[in-house]
């Protein structure tokens, strides 16, 4: 069975004066929140990605997402789509190295070697930074 590459499931933002906007997924009973409305979707879509991956390791049924226009809120919330990628998100649970050629001119490669630096984590940490 072909496994699903994005979902989109809606998400209610709740605003309340000088609390974190909580957010709460009505379809996976899941809630998180962030201190701002970036740090909320940020927040939200990692815990979608993390709850979505864990039901389809577990062989769960997946619910069916709620259309937006029939998400019911209050006057001090939002309802809004949040997406994930589930690809991205399955590889970043699959700790397994994989080989890269990587191309460095002669004198770099003599002075890393010279200080017994270690190529693969430098370049990890590098790209993580590069990611953040």
């Amino acid at each position: 069975m072909k496994k699903v590459e994005r979902y989109i499931y809606p998400a209610v933002f709740s605003y309340d004066p000088d609390q974190e906007i909580s957010v709460v997924f009505p379809d996976l009973d899941v809630a998180t929140s962030g201190e701002t409305d970036e740090d909320a979707l940020l927040s939200a879509r990692e815990l979608l990605g993390c709850v979505l991956f864990g039901l389809e390791e577990d062989g769960e049924n997946i619910p069916a997402p709620t259309p937006l226009s029939q998400v019911k809120t209050e006057e001090n919330e939002k309802a809004v789509l949040v997406d994930v990628y589930m690809p991205s998100i399955r590889m970043a649970q699959v700790n397994k190295s994989v080989n890269r050629t990587v191309t460095l001119p002669a004198w770099l490669n003599a002075a890393a070697l010279e200080r017994n630096i270690n190529f693969s984590q430098v370049l990890q940490d590098a790209l993580k930074q590069q990611i953040q």
